[in-house]
């Protein structure tokens, strides 16, 4: 799994709504080992917008037989990256790109016969559409419920690709639609997709005892608010898979955060392993995350969103002890194995080890 950007041209920028765009890259042979993707997973972007470098992870919204690379990006409220995709971005382009990345998924069992239950919020539909379309090819005897959430119909991404596909698998594929600002004939199809929203859902129209396996994305509030219904409804937390876009700022005060760091090493000599290369640089106490100790010594390290959500700056601790101050990436089954997020780290120990190698 490289963590390295290469540079792919753009196929095609098609609007989807009037809010959100699908971008579509060309993947020549030499690269297309790299870029094979698994149903769920996503792809950190690269570029420079008015002299900055920036990334930004968008989800692949195709499935693994489809022969096209493309994700979906959504206008986000001062998003300068998603903003420029839409605005500016054209056919013809060339952007740095990583390999695909991410574990939202199980793995694809042809024999099984499962019930998936997708539940997204906006743009939350992108990854769930590419396991929802890989599923349904790969797993004839599997069927999936999708509960999806937006303001309207017009804001809805992929519409009409997702009755294509209802009509694909009539018997299959159930598609549940609920509108906050849009009223329609049936109230269990209006408002927040909030826990008791969800919790009717799961009371009703889709048993939890039905469902095998949940995937949930869209805003962090809908994540949080439908994991609790799933789990209130008895659907295990080892069968409830969770991506994250985005989460509340981090809370308590700079004096709380600078408490949270007094058993934090005042300075480490750290170890960085990647591509088989070691590379050693100093961590001081000025440096907010192991990440951007590695940076200020000049190092070319993956990461994106650097708040602990996406999982791109994921390293393996193998010597030494580090504490993370946010989580969202990695459940704890991972952590117990010593798999950390660099932008979240501060080292505990003199000297810490961390392999990128390790993924």
């Amino acid at each position: 799994m490289s963590t390295l950007f290469y540079p792919l041209t753009v196929r095609s920028v098609q609007a989807d709504t009037a809010e959100a765009a699908i971008v579509c890259f060309e993947v020549p042979d030499a690269l297309r080992t790299q870029f094979v993707f698994t149903q769920g997973q996503y792809l950190t972007l690269r570029t420079e917008i008015e002299g900055q470098d920036l990334r930004r992870s968008y989800s692949i919204c195709a499935g693994v037989d489809d022969k096209e690379l493309r994700v979906g990006v959504r206008r986000v409220g001062g998003g300068v990256f998603s903003n420029w995709v839409n605005e500016h971005l054209k056919a013809g382009d060339q952007i740095q790109v990583m390999p695909p990345q991410g574990r939202f998924f199980v793995p694809i069992d042809a024999a099984a016969q499962r019930h998936y239950l997708g539940i997204a919020g906006g743009s939350g539909i992108t990854p769930i559409l590419s396991i929802m379309k890989t599923v349904l090819a790969r797993e004839p005897g599997s069927r999936f419920t999708l509960i999806y959430g937006n303001r309207s119909v017009q804001s809805t991404m992929f519409k009409e690709e997702l009755e294509d596909l209802k009509n694909r698998y009539l018997t299959r594929l159930v598609l549940h639609h609920v509108f906050s600002a849009e009223d329609t004939d049936a109230p269990l199809n209006m408002g927040l997709m909030n826990r008791d929203k969800i919790a009717q859902f799961l009371a009703t129209v889709v048993p939890a005892q039905q469902v095998s396996e949940a995937f949930v994305c869209g805003p962090y509030q809908m994540n949080d608010e439908a994991e609790s219904a799933l789990l209130a409804a008895g659907v295990e937390q080892a069968h409830i898979h969770i991506e994250r876009f985005g989460v509340l700022p981090a809370a308590g005060s700079a004096a709380a955060q600078q408490a949270g760091r007094s058993q934090d090493a005042h300075s480490a000599q750290i170890t960085l392993i990647r591509d088989g290369l070691t590379r050693n640089f100093p961590f001081k106490e000025q440096h907010a995350s192991l990440l951007q100790a590695a940076e200020a010594a000049g190092l070319e390290v993956p990461f994106s969103c650097t708040s602990g959500v996406c999982g791109t700056c994921r390293a393996k601790c193998t010597q030494g002890e580090v504490r993370m101050e946010r989580n969202f990436a990695l459940n704890a089954a991972e952590v117990a194995e010593g798999f950390v997020l660099t932008c979240q780290c501060r080292p505990l120990s003199a000297s810490v080890t961390l392999s990128f190698d390790e993924r």
